[in-house]
């Protein structure tokens, strides 16, 4: 089975694109590789996204919050899929990645609009994770091999699978 690259592009690659890198990698690890990358990157994660993602379970692993050209490099991985996270990066023009990926448009609310206190700025954080784990699962359930599995896993069966 061959592993398929995924690259989430957001404008500031500090929230809704990293959580969709780690949570991919998550939940398809075996079958994608995701990264992560924004048109105007803020150099950092936000506390909030890694604090979301350790409380829902999802460790999060070399998280950087890099620039989308990366991945048009020759050395970059070839991605399969590019998905845009939010309408603004969606309106522009992107480089021109290796291998022709088929693109996608989740539109994702901003976390950082849920407001002042830091209470309604988790619960905007937690609210755009769960939009990023209905997409992924849906994307996921969309690969025959995996929705089968998770179909079986849903019913509560076990099923051995060769690794």
């Amino acid at each position: 089975m061959t592993i398929r690259n995924v690259l989430f592009v957001g404008t500031g690659n500090s929230a809704r694109s990293i959580m969709a890198e780690a949570y991919m990698n998550h939940a398809g690890r075996g079958l994608y590789r995701a990264f992560s990358a924004g048109n105007a990157p803020v150099g950092e994660v936000n506390p909030l996204t890694l604090e979301v993602l350790r409380d829902v379970g999802v460790r999060p692993r070399n998280l950087s919050s890099t620039s989308w050209e990366l991945f048009a490099l020759p050395a970059a991985p070839k991605m399969d899929l590019v998905i845009t996270l939010c309408n603004e990066v969606k309106g522009l023009t992107p480089p021109v990645w290796p291998g022709a990926p088929k693109m996608h448009h989740w539109p994702l609310s901003d976390p950082s609009e849920a407001g002042i206190s830091l209470g309604r700025k988790k619960a905007g954080y937690l609210d755009v994770f769960a939009q990023v784990r209905q997409h992924v699962d849906a994307l996921l359930l969309q690969d025959p091999p995996l929705g089968a599995l998770m179909e079986h896993a849903a019913r509560g069966e076990v099923i051995a699978v060769d690794t």
